[in-house]
């Protein structure tokens, strides 16, 4: 099977300073990859190669055998790549439902006519996918409440669910356990699992938590300075030296 997802001898530089050097990763289609490694090993930095944030200095990205460098964000969402963030950006004056719904826009279809008439039958059919998605995600207490009013677990929810909002193939999702609770770890765990198992969404993960990292994915690469350091089985990748050597030291 060929790789939904391929990025080849990826280098990134920022003048003297080098994020990224000549790494290559390839995720197959249903698959769950996570990229592990110690704070400030570029894992961040190539998810943002990937949806155009940044450039790369050199390198190839290829999204179904389409190269990817170049395209904007916006056009790599509507090719199927929705990715979450460490830091979260969502619009915490708008309720959850009105956030899940700017996920849908490139869905509009630009009808004339229908803004002439004012028909809402198409903000009707993506509001119901968007109520779908809350319920997945047990949001149905906050649907219209203002986000800035949730807790951060609940926010990090939304944030999953804007993404699916988008109707992805491949979901990038950058540290979606980070700063939860060990009680919320295993819930956003177990919706995870569910999106692959339910959806069919492809999914690549930055995680810094080992064990979640270990118990969704079947392969692992490891990162350190912008150096692909490891990659095999989560077992593999965590007895591998030079991964011990990165989160531990000498």
């Amino acid at each position: 099977m060929g790789a939904l997802l391929e990025v080849k001898d990826l280098s990134l530089h920022f003048g003297g300073i080098t994020a990224l050097q000549d790494v290559g990763v390839a995720i197959a289609e249903g698959e769950t990859l996570a990229v592990i490694g110690p704070n400030g090993s570029g894992k961040t930095s190539l998810f943002n190669c990937v949806t155009g944030i940044y450039t790369p200095t050199a390198g190839a990205i290829a999204f179904r055998g389409e190269s990817l460098l170049g395209r904007s964000p916006d056009a790599i969402t509507r090719l199927g790549i929705a990715r979450t963030f460490q830091n979260l950006r969502l619009f915490h004056n708008m309720s959850v439902l009105d956030n899940l719904m700017v996920g849908r826009h490139l869905h509009f279809r630009k009808n004339f006519l229908h803004a002439l008439l004012r028909l809402r039958g198409e903000e009707i059919r993506h509001r119901r996918r968007c109520e779908e998605i809350i319920e997945f995600l047990n949001l149905e207490a906050v649907r219209k409440g203002r986000v800035a009013d949730c807790p951060f677990g609940v926010q990090k929810r939304v944030e999953l669910g804007r993404a699916l909002a988008t109707e992805p193939r491949l979901l990038l999702l950058d540290e979606p356990v980070s700063g939860l609770t060990q009680e919320e770890k295993e819930e956003f765990s177990y919706w995870i699992h569910e999106i692959r198992g339910r959806f069919g969404i492809t999914i690549l993960l930055v995680e810094h938590d080992l064990r979640v990292a270990s118990r969704l994915a079947g392969r692992m690469v490891a990162l350190d300075h912008g150096v692909k350091i490891a990659e095999g089985t989560p077992a593999e990748v965590q007895r591998h030296p030079d991964v011990i050597k990165a989160y531990l030291g000498e």
